[in-house]
Protein backbone atom coordinates (compact mmCIF):
# COMPACT_ATOMS: atom_id res chain seq x y z
CA UNK A 1 0.00 0.00 0.00
CA UNK A 2 2.68 2.38 1.04
CA UNK A 3 4.74 2.30 -2.50
CA UNK A 4 1.15 1.81 -4.71
CA UNK A 5 0.68 5.60 -2.60
CA UNK A 6 3.76 7.05 -3.86
CA UNK A 7 3.77 5.37 -7.58
CA UNK A 8 0.41 7.29 -7.51
CA UNK A 9 2.04 10.89 -6.35
CA UNK A 10 4.67 10.17 -8.64
CA UNK A 11 2.27 9.83 -11.74
CA UNK A 12 0.27 12.51 -10.84
CA UNK A 13 3.16 14.64 -10.94
CA UNK A 14 4.89 13.35 -14.16
CA UNK A 15 1.78 13.15 -16.15
CA UNK A 16 0.92 16.86 -15.10
CA UNK A 17 4.49 18.02 -16.46
CA UNK A 18 3.27 18.80 -19.46
CA UNK A 19 1.88 22.20 -18.72
CA UNK A 20 2.36 25.09 -20.14
CA UNK A 21 5.66 26.64 -18.81
CA UNK A 22 5.31 31.07 -18.43
CA UNK A 23 6.42 32.92 -21.72
CA UNK A 24 9.89 33.79 -21.75
CA UNK A 25 13.47 31.61 -21.02
CA UNK A 26 14.51 31.91 -17.10
CA UNK A 27 18.26 32.50 -17.07
CA UNK A 28 19.89 31.04 -13.83
CA UNK A 29 23.23 33.56 -12.64
CA UNK A 30 22.94 37.05 -14.67
CA UNK A 31 24.54 36.43 -18.40
CA UNK A 32 26.23 40.19 -18.17
CA UNK A 33 27.40 41.53 -14.73
CA UNK A 34 24.98 44.00 -13.81
CA UNK A 35 25.66 47.93 -14.10
CA UNK A 36 25.86 49.47 -10.42
CA UNK A 37 22.17 51.23 -10.55
CA UNK A 38 20.91 47.71 -11.01
CA UNK A 39 18.66 45.92 -8.53
CA UNK A 40 20.52 42.82 -7.48
CA UNK A 41 19.59 40.14 -5.12
CA UNK A 42 21.06 36.58 -3.41
CA UNK A 43 19.90 33.99 -1.58
CA UNK A 44 17.05 31.62 -1.18
CA UNK A 45 16.95 28.42 -2.83
CA UNK A 46 13.51 27.97 -2.52
CA UNK A 47 12.46 31.36 -4.79
CA UNK A 48 15.22 31.79 -6.61
CA UNK A 49 13.58 29.78 -9.78
CA UNK A 50 10.79 32.19 -9.41
CA UNK A 51 12.97 35.44 -9.62
CA UNK A 52 15.32 34.57 -12.38
CA UNK A 53 11.77 34.84 -14.44
CA UNK A 54 11.03 37.84 -12.53
CA UNK A 55 14.30 39.46 -13.86
CA UNK A 56 13.68 37.93 -17.51
CA UNK A 57 10.46 39.39 -17.69
CA UNK A 58 10.87 42.38 -16.04
CA UNK A 59 13.51 43.52 -18.12
CA UNK A 60 11.73 42.70 -21.25
CA UNK A 61 9.18 44.60 -19.68
CA UNK A 62 11.52 48.25 -19.45
CA UNK A 63 13.24 47.16 -23.17
CA UNK A 64 9.65 47.04 -24.75
CA UNK A 65 8.43 50.18 -23.26
CA UNK A 66 11.56 51.80 -25.09
CA UNK A 67 12.53 52.47 -21.63
CA UNK A 68 16.71 51.87 -21.91
CA UNK A 69 18.04 53.95 -18.57
CA UNK A 70 16.23 52.39 -15.49
CA UNK A 71 18.03 49.81 -13.47
CA UNK A 72 16.82 46.20 -14.20
CA UNK A 73 16.83 43.42 -12.15
CA UNK A 74 18.77 40.58 -11.66
CA UNK A 75 19.30 37.25 -9.27
CA UNK A 76 22.57 35.50 -8.65
CA UNK A 77 21.34 31.48 -7.99
CA UNK A 78 22.25 30.17 -4.40
CA UNK A 79 24.86 27.30 -6.00
CA UNK A 80 27.65 26.33 -6.85
CA UNK A 81 29.96 27.69 -4.15
CA UNK A 82 32.38 29.79 -4.65
CA UNK A 83 32.73 33.59 -5.10
CA UNK A 84 30.65 36.28 -6.89
CA UNK A 85 30.60 39.75 -8.01
CA UNK A 86 27.49 40.79 -7.90
CA UNK A 87 27.87 44.34 -9.80
CA UNK A 88 29.95 46.32 -11.43
CA UNK A 89 32.37 47.87 -9.14
CA UNK A 90 31.35 45.69 -6.36
CA UNK A 91 33.91 43.64 -4.34
CA UNK A 92 34.17 40.03 -4.53
CA UNK A 93 31.85 37.87 -1.72
CA UNK A 94 31.27 34.33 -1.01
CA UNK A 95 28.09 33.53 -2.94
CA UNK A 96 25.00 33.61 -0.07
CA UNK A 97 23.56 30.05 -0.40
CA UNK A 98 20.32 30.34 1.44
CA UNK A 99 17.75 32.74 3.19
CA UNK A 100 20.04 33.54 6.39
CA UNK A 101 23.24 34.04 4.06
CA UNK A 102 21.30 36.40 1.32
CA UNK A 103 19.99 38.77 4.62
CA UNK A 104 23.31 38.63 5.73
CA UNK A 105 24.58 39.61 2.58
CA UNK A 106 22.20 42.35 2.65
CA UNK A 107 23.13 43.58 5.72
CA UNK A 108 26.83 43.35 5.49
CA UNK A 109 27.35 44.86 2.29
CA UNK A 110 25.82 47.93 1.04
CA UNK A 111 23.50 48.71 -2.66
CA UNK A 112 26.91 48.99 -4.37
CA UNK A 113 27.17 45.32 -4.15
CA UNK A 114 23.71 44.02 -3.24
CA UNK A 115 20.12 45.23 -3.11
CA UNK A 116 17.90 42.64 -2.12
CA UNK A 117 17.91 38.77 -0.38
CA UNK A 118 14.87 36.44 -1.38
CA UNK A 119 13.34 34.56 1.49
CA UNK A 120 11.79 31.95 2.31
CA UNK A 121 11.14 32.44 5.86
CA UNK A 122 9.69 35.36 7.53
CA UNK A 123 11.15 37.90 10.52
CA UNK A 124 13.25 36.74 13.20
CA UNK A 125 14.20 38.84 16.39
CA UNK A 126 17.82 38.22 15.19
CA UNK A 127 17.15 40.01 12.20
CA UNK A 128 17.86 43.99 12.00
CA UNK A 129 14.60 45.70 12.73
CA UNK A 130 15.57 47.92 9.82
CA UNK A 131 15.22 45.01 7.19
CA UNK A 132 11.78 45.58 5.26
CA UNK A 133 10.30 42.28 4.39
CA UNK A 134 8.47 42.46 1.03
CA UNK A 135 5.64 39.94 0.89
CA UNK A 136 5.07 38.38 -2.72
CA UNK A 137 3.48 34.91 -2.90
CA UNK A 138 2.73 32.18 -1.00
CA UNK A 139 4.21 28.70 -0.13
CA UNK A 140 3.94 25.27 1.76
CA UNK A 141 6.52 22.89 2.92
CA UNK A 142 5.74 19.13 3.24
CA UNK A 143 8.18 16.16 3.06
CA UNK A 144 9.40 14.13 0.45
CA UNK A 145 10.47 10.44 0.30
CA UNK A 146 12.08 8.08 -2.26
CA UNK A 147 9.35 7.07 -4.46
CA UNK A 148 9.94 3.62 -4.40
CA UNK A 149 10.47 3.44 -0.96
CA UNK A 150 9.59 2.94 2.70
CA UNK A 151 8.26 5.88 3.91
CA UNK A 152 4.13 6.09 3.71
CA UNK A 153 2.12 8.34 1.67
CA UNK A 154 1.37 10.92 4.72
CA UNK A 155 2.82 11.43 8.16
CA UNK A 156 1.62 13.42 11.06
CA UNK A 157 3.13 16.34 12.44
CA UNK A 158 3.80 14.10 15.64
CA UNK A 159 4.99 11.38 13.03
CA UNK A 160 7.97 14.63 11.77
CA UNK A 161 8.69 15.69 15.30
CA UNK A 162 9.31 12.31 16.17
CA UNK A 163 11.28 11.63 13.60
CA UNK A 164 13.31 14.64 13.80
CA UNK A 165 13.77 14.71 17.64
CA UNK A 166 14.66 11.21 17.40
CA UNK A 167 11.98 9.32 19.39
CA UNK A 168 11.05 7.24 16.18
CA UNK A 169 14.20 6.08 14.28
CA UNK A 170 12.68 3.18 12.76
CA UNK A 171 9.27 2.44 10.12
CA UNK A 172 7.64 0.18 12.56
CA UNK A 173 6.71 3.19 15.18
CA UNK A 174 4.55 4.65 12.07
CA UNK A 175 1.12 3.58 13.95
CA UNK A 176 -1.17 6.45 13.36
CA UNK A 177 -1.26 6.39 9.63
CA UNK A 178 -4.55 4.55 8.27
CA UNK A 179 -3.17 1.59 6.29
CA UNK A 180 -0.08 1.46 6.99
CA UNK A 181 2.13 -1.03 8.63
CA UNK A 182 6.01 -0.22 8.83
CA UNK A 183 8.88 -2.47 8.09
CA UNK A 184 11.60 -2.96 10.37
CA UNK A 185 13.89 -0.41 8.83
CA UNK A 186 16.10 2.57 10.11
CA UNK A 187 14.65 6.10 9.07
CA UNK A 188 17.51 8.10 7.31
CA UNK A 189 16.37 11.87 8.29
CA UNK A 190 17.76 14.69 5.95
CA UNK A 191 17.41 18.03 6.66
CA UNK A 192 18.93 21.75 4.60
CA UNK A 193 21.90 23.56 5.73
CA UNK A 194 22.07 25.91 8.85
CA UNK A 195 21.11 28.98 6.40
CA UNK A 196 18.23 27.52 4.24
CA UNK A 197 15.07 28.83 5.46
CA UNK A 198 13.24 25.85 4.49
CA UNK A 199 15.23 24.13 7.47
CA UNK A 200 14.05 27.04 9.96
CA UNK A 201 10.43 26.80 8.63
CA UNK A 202 9.95 23.27 8.96
CA UNK A 203 11.53 23.15 12.29
CA UNK A 204 8.90 25.20 13.48
CA UNK A 205 6.21 23.77 11.66
CA UNK A 206 6.59 20.29 13.46
CA UNK A 207 7.42 22.03 16.71
CA UNK A 208 4.00 23.53 16.55
CA UNK A 209 5.45 27.52 16.41
CA UNK A 210 8.63 26.25 18.93
CA UNK A 211 11.84 25.40 16.90
CA UNK A 212 12.67 21.62 16.69
CA UNK A 213 16.12 20.67 17.34
CA UNK A 214 17.21 18.23 15.42
CA UNK A 215 18.60 15.19 17.12
CA UNK A 216 21.49 13.32 16.86
CA UNK A 217 20.20 10.79 14.84
CA UNK A 218 19.17 13.22 11.79
CA UNK A 219 21.88 12.56 8.99
CA UNK A 220 24.97 15.14 9.29
CA UNK A 221 25.39 15.72 5.02
CA UNK A 222 22.87 18.63 4.56
CA UNK A 223 21.80 18.02 0.97
CA UNK A 224 20.89 21.49 -1.02
CA UNK A 225 17.67 21.78 -0.28
CA UNK A 226 14.40 21.17 -3.21
CA UNK A 227 16.61 18.95 -4.84
CA UNK A 228 16.29 15.11 -5.42
CA UNK A 229 18.96 14.38 -7.50
CA UNK A 230 20.99 14.12 -4.88
CA UNK A 231 22.50 10.45 -4.92
CA UNK A 232 21.64 10.20 -1.06
CA UNK A 233 17.85 10.13 -1.80
CA UNK A 234 18.38 6.77 -3.72
CA UNK A 235 18.22 5.55 0.19
CA UNK A 236 14.53 4.06 0.31
CA UNK A 237 14.54 5.29 4.47
CA UNK A 238 15.30 8.97 3.15
CA UNK A 239 13.30 11.78 4.94
CA UNK A 240 13.52 15.24 3.90
CA UNK A 241 11.52 18.86 3.79
CA UNK A 242 10.74 19.99 0.56
CA UNK A 243 8.97 23.18 -0.59
CA UNK A 244 5.46 22.31 -2.45
CA UNK A 245 5.64 25.13 -4.66
CA UNK A 246 8.59 24.40 -5.74
CA UNK A 247 8.29 20.73 -6.32
CA UNK A 248 4.85 21.58 -8.56
CA UNK A 249 7.24 24.22 -10.35
CA UNK A 250 9.43 21.07 -10.99
CA UNK A 251 6.70 18.64 -12.06
CA UNK A 252 3.70 20.51 -13.58
CA UNK A 253 5.49 24.35 -14.28
CA UNK A 254 8.66 21.83 -15.94
CA UNK A 255 10.72 24.11 -14.55
CA UNK A 256 13.90 21.83 -13.95
CA UNK A 257 17.91 21.47 -14.53
CA UNK A 258 20.25 18.65 -14.29
CA UNK A 259 20.30 18.94 -10.42
CA UNK A 260 17.18 20.97 -9.83
CA UNK A 261 14.88 18.46 -10.05
CA UNK A 262 12.77 15.70 -7.71
CA UNK A 263 15.24 12.89 -8.47
CA UNK A 264 14.28 10.04 -6.95
CA UNK A 265 11.82 11.80 -4.28
CA UNK A 266 8.05 12.02 -4.19
CA UNK A 267 6.27 15.31 -2.29
CA UNK A 268 4.16 13.69 0.12
CA UNK A 269 0.98 14.55 2.66
CA UNK A 270 0.85 15.98 6.24
CA UNK A 271 -1.59 15.07 9.07
CA UNK A 272 -3.59 13.65 5.63
CA UNK A 273 -3.37 17.05 3.96
CA UNK A 274 -1.93 16.99 0.29
CA UNK A 275 0.38 20.12 -0.37
CA UNK A 276 -1.19 19.67 -3.97
CA UNK A 277 -4.63 19.84 -5.66
CA UNK A 278 -5.71 20.13 -9.04
CA UNK A 279 -2.03 20.68 -10.17
CA UNK A 280 -1.02 23.85 -7.77
CA UNK A 281 -0.90 24.46 -4.00
CA UNK A 282 -4.01 23.35 -1.89
CA UNK A 283 -5.29 26.22 -0.21
CA UNK A 284 -6.15 23.88 3.07
CA UNK A 285 -2.57 23.06 3.32
CA UNK A 286 -1.46 26.59 2.94
CA UNK A 287 -4.17 27.54 5.54
CA UNK A 288 -2.15 25.28 7.92
CA UNK A 289 0.92 25.55 9.41
CA UNK A 290 2.78 24.47 6.86
CA UNK A 291 2.02 27.31 4.73
CA UNK A 292 4.20 30.15 4.81
CA UNK A 293 4.61 33.24 2.54
CA UNK A 294 8.27 34.45 0.40
CA UNK A 295 9.82 37.52 0.38
CA UNK A 296 12.39 40.20 -1.09
CA UNK A 297 14.03 41.47 1.93
CA UNK A 298 15.49 45.35 1.06
CA UNK A 299 16.99 47.74 3.75
CA UNK A 300 13.77 50.50 4.73
CA UNK A 301 15.40 53.83 3.87
CA UNK A 302 16.44 52.32 0.77
CA UNK A 303 12.79 51.14 -0.46
CA UNK A 304 11.32 54.37 1.41
CA UNK A 305 13.65 56.96 0.41
CA UNK A 306 13.94 59.23 -2.66
CA UNK A 307 15.91 58.74 -5.96
CA UNK A 308 16.81 55.99 -8.14
CA UNK A 309 17.14 53.16 -6.18
CA UNK A 310 14.08 53.63 -4.13
CA UNK A 311 11.81 54.56 -7.68
CA UNK A 312 13.42 50.87 -8.52
CA UNK A 313 12.46 49.10 -5.49
CA UNK A 314 9.04 50.12 -5.38
CA UNK A 315 8.58 49.70 -9.56
CA UNK A 316 9.37 46.03 -8.99
CA UNK A 317 8.97 44.97 -5.48
CA UNK A 318 6.51 47.69 -3.77
CA UNK A 319 2.50 46.88 -3.69
CA UNK A 320 2.08 48.83 -6.95
CA UNK A 321 4.85 47.36 -8.23
CA UNK A 322 5.66 45.02 -11.52
CA UNK A 323 5.77 41.41 -9.23
CA UNK A 324 2.50 42.70 -7.88
CA UNK A 325 0.48 44.16 -10.62
CA UNK A 326 1.76 42.60 -13.62
CA UNK A 327 0.01 39.45 -15.09
CA UNK A 328 3.06 38.50 -16.63
CA UNK A 329 4.26 38.15 -12.86
CA UNK A 330 1.22 36.87 -11.70
CA UNK A 331 2.10 33.78 -14.57
CA UNK A 332 5.29 33.21 -13.45
CA UNK A 333 4.30 32.63 -9.70
CA UNK A 334 1.70 30.60 -11.29
CA UNK A 335 3.81 28.65 -13.62
CA UNK A 336 6.70 28.08 -10.40
CA UNK A 337 3.85 26.91 -8.12
CA UNK A 338 3.63 29.55 -6.05
CA UNK A 339 0.05 31.00 -4.98
CA UNK A 340 -0.77 34.47 -5.40
CA UNK A 341 -1.09 36.96 -2.09
CA UNK A 342 -5.00 37.94 -1.62
CA UNK A 343 -5.63 41.46 -2.11
CA UNK A 344 -2.76 43.96 -1.32
CA UNK A 345 -0.88 41.22 0.51
CA UNK A 346 1.48 41.62 -1.67
CA UNK A 347 4.18 44.08 -1.29
CA UNK A 348 3.14 44.12 2.12
CA UNK A 349 5.91 44.93 4.64
CA UNK A 350 6.73 42.74 7.88
CA UNK A 351 9.84 43.57 10.51
CA UNK A 352 11.78 41.80 13.25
Amino acid sequence: MRHTAAKLLASVAIAASMATIAAGQATADPSVTPAAQDIVGTGSDTIQAVLNQFSTDYNASLTAAGDTTSPRLYSWDATPSGNITPKTGASSIARPNGSGAGISALNNNTNTTVDFARASRGPQSTDPSTDDFVAFAKDGVSWAGNTNGNAPANLTTADLYGIYTCSITNWNQITDVSGYTGPNATIDAYIPQLNSGTRAFFLQAIGGGTTVTPGSCVESYTPEENEGTDSVFSDVNSVFPYSAAHYIGQTVGGHTTSTDAPGNLTLRSVDGVNPIASNALNPTFTASNYGRTVYNVVRDAEFNGTGTQATALQNIFGTNGWICTSSTAAADISSYGFQALPGFACGSVSHS
